[in-house]
């Protein structure tokens, strides 16, 4: 169940930069340089289906949008962990030793 609810090109990335704290979308995007406008729109709103990152538009102009993790989205930070930790650990493991 927690790996269907981070399934998807790019999620895991979009949950790992939340987790330092609310993001604007324009945050998101410079963190994620080589994540498209689009594609980062359909993870937010995913995320957002999914009770993991809720979102707050603020009035004015422009309008400001910020997105933050949920207490489930939080709840993830250790699977996200060990994710990176064994893909890591599936790399080095895979490379030629010198």
């Amino acid at each position: 169940m927690a790996l269907a609810a981070v399934s998807g090109r790019w999620t895991t990335l979009v949950l790992r930069e939340l987790m330092g704290g609310p993001l604007g979308f324009s945050e998101l995007r410079e963190r994620l340089p080589e994540l498209s406008a689009k594609v980062l729109s359909q993870r937010l709103r995913e995320l957002c289906g999914r009770g993991l990152v809720s979102v707050e538009r603020r009035r004015g102009f422009p309008v400001r949008t910020s997105y933050t993790l949920t207490g489930a989205g939080r709840a993830l930070r250790p699977l996200l962990i060990e994710l990176y930790a064994t893909g890591e650990a599936l790399l080095a493991a895979g490379r030629p030793r010198a």
